[in-house]
């Protein structure tokens, strides 16, 4: 019997990472404003809720214009950018990151259908080793591909996607595995994307950092809430 391979994004499908992503902004914010206070400048920060800052993230609001809205102007801009990009891999932010509802109960549904899941990330691969082990689900993981530049994943860059899932896809291949059954499991138009540019059948998730109507407008094959729909929709 083939057995069917799922290769999926792990931020989004698996990890929440929006209390992460927001305590970075918070914590970018917070730093700016304090330098300001020891220089005796006054800095109007306006800090965004949480489900606001969220909501301008799944609509692919630039960063630029959320810390604008946040009361920074000019070159305040960039250095809250600067700040952002070298804060959101922390250790302590990391800590943050939790596992997306129903996630495990997606992977044990995977693995009794013998569904083989291969994790294509731009993440680097210690930092998605720890998650799984902490969590107790790297035995639901067949394989892994992750990228050395800890930033990576924040950028979220379309062709190191696709560079990542060609590489995936032609090690399966390689070692054996038959893809007629396969499929690229993602929360971003960087996932959807790349299964397109390898053939695959895409399914776009909602439960990450792109709304339903942003991941419509880049046509996946299938449009579901979570990977336990997924799961579900493969039993």
């Amino acid at each position: 019997m083939t057995r069917s391979t799922l290769f999926c994004d792990f931020d989004g499908p698996i990890v929440d990472v929006s209390e992460r992503y927001y305590a970075t902004y918070r914590r970018g914010l917070e730093h700016l404003q304090a330098v300001a206070v020891a220089a005796g400048d006054a800095l109007p920060i306006r800090y965004l809720s949480k489900t606001q800052f969220w909501t301008f993230k799944q609509n692919r609001v630039p960063d630029r214009q959320i810390a604008h809205w946040s009361g920074l102007e000019g070159a305040q801009i960039d250095t809250f950018l600067g700040l952002v990009s070298g804060l959101v891999n922390h250790p302590n932010l990391l800590a943050h990151d939790q596992i997306q509802a129903k996630a495990y109960d997606a992977l044990s549904i995977l693995q009794q259908c013998q569904v083989r899941v291969v994790l294509v990330t731009l993440r680097p691969p210690d930092q998605v080793r720890q998650f799984l082990a902490q969590h107790q689900i790297e035995g639901a993981i067949s394989d892994l591909y992750g990228m050395p530049i800890a930033q990576a994943a924040y950028q979220n860059q379309t062709h190191h996607k696709v560079e990542r899932l060609r590489a995936a896809v032609a090690t399966q291949r390689r070692q054996g595995h038959s893809l007629k059954q396969a499929w690229m499991v993602g929360d971003t138009e960087a996932d959807i994307m790349a299964g397109q540019a390898l053939g695959l059948e895409t399914v776009a998730v909602t439960c990450g950092i792109r709304s339903h109507s942003y991941l419509q407008s880049f046509r996946p094959t299938h449009l579901l809430p979570d990977l336990w729909t997924v799961a579900q929709s493969l039993q």
